[in-house]
């Protein structure tokens, strides 16, 4: 098979189409022959050397991915061969052929195409487990997400809008911020000309939000707490700054904030077989109603995956970069 190799790691030019044998599933395991690959920011750094595979990976780089399957490893009784489905796999995704653990799997949403449904995994794992699960938002909370035009940051906005809570986000342009507005958020502010934790205690009456959800980390650690109202939730998930920061946290003491966050592909196959199945139960009916949808900003073909890392690395974008790897 065809898949893109990232040698020694390093800039977006290392990655080059290279060739080697097709993975055999294992035990519980399918083989998707795949259709589409996504473009996330953890396959940047694992490509520049700072995300390595988890013991018993692919060390291909790519975390999701939509196709059909092809061969069944032993015990597999959720699917069938040539069944259609999009997963969250652990690796290996840039590739003509994948396994995945049965668990990881979901069905194509109704209506949806192979390019849709490869956009939605890594972003609606990462949101359902850390803004719902971890951050227990509830109906009426109010929500701030960074990052806002990002995949992650435009489903976070979605669904956190489809279940009844007021959205605020982080934007770098005008383009960006309308985008976001689109998306269900309320107030899209600009962090190169506004100071966002004004704007939000301006917008909330100085009572602040109940959640941040933040993937940049350093200079804005202090200030998510500052915009965090009593009770509130900062939930972390990526750290575009430095991780390593000075903060002040008798804020954490006074307002009895609780601050959380995780990564996703460490998590055993059982907890993200766990995640599928509530995302199934409760985020794949409002995908197929239209009430969510991915937003994809560019699709390359798999032998353009430098240009993809490229953009994705430039944030130019918005929404989700894509791979097409076989029609």
């Amino acid at each position: 098979m065809m898949f893109v190799d990232h040698g020694q790691g390093g800039a977006p030019e290392v990655l080059v189409p290279a060739h080697g044998a097709v993975p055999q599933p294992s035990a519980g395991e399918v083989l998707v022959r795949v259709a589409y690959a996504g473009v996330n920011r953890p396959d940047c750094l694992q490509r520049s050397g700072r995300y390595p595979p988890p013991p018993g990976a692919s060390p291909i780089i790519g975390l999701e991915v939509s196709g059909q399957v092809v061969a069944l490893g032993e015990g597999v009784t959720r699917w069938q061969v040539g069944d259609a489905l999009c997963a969250l796999t652990n690796g290996g995704a840039y590739a003509q052929y994948v396994t995945v653990p049965q668990g990881q799997a979901l069905p194509i949403p109704k209506g949806f195409s192979m390019l849709q449904a490869a956009a939605l995994p890594e972003n609606h794992f990462t949101v359902w487990t850390n803004v719902f699960q971890r951050g227990k938002l509830q109906k009426g909370e109010r929500l701030l997400v960074h990052g806002g035009s990002s995949g992650i940051g435009l489903t976070a906005i979605q669904l956190a809008h489809a279940f009844g809570a007021t959205v605020l986000c982080t934007v770098g342009n005008e383009d960006k911020a309308r985008a976001c507005l689109d998306a269900g958020a309320d107030v899209a502010i600009n962090y190169l000309t506004q100071d966002f934790v004004e704007v939000v205690l301006e917008h909330t009456g100085k009572r602040g939000v109940d959640m941040v959800l933040d993937m940049v980390g350093g200079s804005y650690m202090q200030r998510n707490l500052q915009v965090l109202s009593v009770e509130g939730r900062l939930v972390q998930i990526a750290f575009l700054q430095p991780s390593r920061v000075e903060v002040d946290w008798v804020s954490l003491m006074v307002k009895r904030l609780t601050f959380t966050g995780s990564t996703l592909r460490p998590r055993s196959a059982e907890d993200k077989a766990r995640m599928a199945s509530e995302l199934q139960e409760h985020v794949w009916p409002l995908l197929e109603a239209g009430t969510v949808k991915p937003v994809i900003h560019k699709v390359f073909d798999l032998t353009q995956a430098n240009q993809a890392h490229a953009l994705m690395e430039s944030s130019r974008h918005i929404g989700k970069i894509m791979l097409k790897v076989a029609d």
